[in-house]
């Protein structure tokens, strides 16, 4: 079988593993609720961004859409802890979701990095799971 370009990457078949598992997650969710559709959209946007990005010609153009992409991921995680915070799911529910987001998230940075030496990188913490607003 012959792959496009986008379907060699890693981070675009984790990503489209990170939807299958949120489908199911979904429908515990109220369609009601804001956060459902949020979620629906930024993940749907992972994968898009990354073939679409894939597809550019120029190390800045990618970065933009794998940007986009990693924007996308982080604000799945987000959305994650909002439906913990307010009770909709519970923390153990929620886990699977972000094991899968954190190895995306990684490999977008990976990717952006390598694209454009001209940008300066702070390295990201190790996620911890839970931020308190005193930190």
């Amino acid at each position: 079988m012959k792959y496009i370009d986008h379907e060699k990457l890693t981070v675009y078949s984790k990503s489209i593993e990170f939807i299958s598992w949120l489908t199911d997650l979904l429908q515990e969710i109220p369609k009601s609720i804001a956060v459902w559709d949020q979620l629906d959209r930024a993940s749907t946007s992972i994968p898009l961004n990354v073939a679409e990005g894939t597809g550019k010609f120029t190390p800045r153009d990618k970065c933009r859409y794998y940007d986009s992409a990693r924007g996308s991921a982080l604000e799945c995680a987000a959305c994650l802890d909002v439906v913990v915070s307010k009770k909709i799911l519970t923390t153990e529910r929620v886990i699977p979701g972000k094991e899968l987001l954190s190895p995306i998230v990684a490999m977008l940075f990976g990717l952006i990095k390598s694209m454009s030496a001209d940008r300066v990188y702070e390295e990201p913490p190790e996620y911890g799971g839970k931020v308190s607003v005193n930190d």
